[in-house]
């Protein structure tokens, strides 16, 4: 019960997922609602599984790329389901034509070759070193969002209190990443984060929670319900997406969706995460069409209307995709690929160096292959989370986000 609060009575309703033990112990409210803030925005997207970069990216540059990959391979730009030509070297996989817009306004970088230096072939294992930010080493107690959160609540210049909407997770519970002493809410949809109750029954509920009674408040009721009446303040429900934009209806494209609103409705969101399961794609990956295209289908979609919808305030937002390794770069015998090395993300916004391909490629050639089997890794997950938490929002000690990285090769994405 730590991580959801159910309070059911009658006509009242009020559904709280993922509060923090330590949520909004710094808030001072005055007087109602605290005021509107906008500020630098990072919306972190984690593809859980191993998104397969060589067919995301696709090096259609490169022969040994397709002689690696005879069944599922991306066909060069031009081909019937070719590749959507980026440099004349890499191209997107034709799925993801909704964020070739992107490109071509300089809002896309994509970084290839990226990833952990853990030589990990474990989920499990990779995400919670790319979620704590300490490759190989198990048991830090904290993400390293939580630590950036944490350091900036040090800072002299922090005049106003924190939001309670400061990091939000549109997830079931905390992820990993956002774990630590600094506040932060995980829940699966705004629509839970509200009060389904009007007139006497809202009194009633404010007067539970105003005296603590309840076993389940675990000593956070008025605060939680002051963030309650600041969503409500921001009537989520009565929602539209502007310009035209067109969330699909899956999960993700809705916890998209309702970032947006979060940013719009400045609450003084800093923080967002969201994530998307099924990129562990062992069998029958497909190549232009299939399991991975309908997937990146999705991803695409949901991230170009994200875009379309927060228009002139992506100048304020950085969207950084992730996943924890790459895939083999040969195909399997089941016409999928299994765990590899090295991957692929894409850092996305107004203020990004774009329209450009970022990292170092190291060849398909079996020499270059990292175990004779995998893409090599060229660029430490940690250089780009680094450079962005210090160029965008202004992290002043990323060593101490990044506790034992020495890296100081500039990626330039940010």
């Amino acid at each position: 019960m730590q991580r959801r609060v159910f309070l059911k009575s009658g006509a009242l309703a009020l559904v709280t997922m993922g509060l923090s033990p330590s949520f909004l112990k710094r808030t001072v409210y005055a007087q109602g609602l605290p005021p509107a803030r906008k500020g630098k925005v990072l919306i972190c997207l984690f593809q859980r599984g191993a998104a397969d970069a060589l067919n995301i990216v696709v090096p259609h540059g490169e022969p040994e790329y397709y002689a690696l990959r005879p069944n599922i391979a991306i066909a060069r730009p031009g081909a019937s389901g070719g590749a959507i030509d980026l440099d004349g070297f890499f191209g997107l996989h034709p799925a993801m034509a909704p964020l070739s817009p992107l490109w071509e306004r300089g809002m896309l970088a994509p970084v290839h070759a990226v990833g952990s230096p853990s030589s990990t072939r474990s989920h499990f294992d990779a995400q919670d070193y790319m979620e704590s930010g300490t490759p190989d080493v198990k048991g830090t107690p904290d993400g390293w969002l939580n630590r950036f959160l944490a350091a900036k609540d040090t800072c002299a210049e922090c005049e106003l209190p924190a939001s309670p909407f400061r990091a939000v997770a549109l997830a079931q519970q905390t992820p990993r990443i956002l774990e630590g002493p600094a506040p932060t809410i995980a829940m699966s949809s705004l629509d839970d984060f509200t009060i389904r109750a009007t007139g006497s029954d809202v009194q009633r509920l404010e007067a539970l929670y105003r005296t603590g009674s309840a076993d389940l408040i675990h000593g956070a009721g008025t605060e939680t319900f002051d963030a309650v009446k600041m969503l409500k303040a921001a009537d989520p429900q009565r929602y539209a997406p502007e310009h035209d934009a067109n969330y699909p209806k899956s999960p993700f494209g809705q916890s998209l969706r309702q970032i947006a609103q979060l940013v719009k409705a400045d609450v003084g969101l800093e923080i967002a995460f969201a994530d998307v399961g099924g990129w562990d794609t062992h069998v029958n990956q497909g190549g232009a069409t299939g399991q991975l295209a309908n997937r990146l289908s999705d991803f695409s979609q949901a991230i170009a209307a994200l875009v379309t919808d927060l228009g002139d305030r992506m100048d304020d937002v950085v969207i950084m995709t992730m996943s924890e390794f790459g895939r083999m770069a040969k195909q399997n015998g089941n016409g999928g690929t299994d765990h590899g090395h090295a991957g692929a993300l894409f850092v996305i916004g107004g203020r990004v160096q774009g329209h450009r391909v970022h990292g170092k490629w190291p060849g398909l050639a079996p020499e270059q292959l990292n175990e004779g089997r995998d893409l090599a890794l060229t660029t430490d997950f940690r250089a780009v989370f680094a450079e962005v938490a210090r160029t965008h929002l202004g992290a002043v000690r990323t060593d101490a986000l990044f506790p034992g990285f020495t890296g100081t090769a500039t990626v330039g994405v940010v």
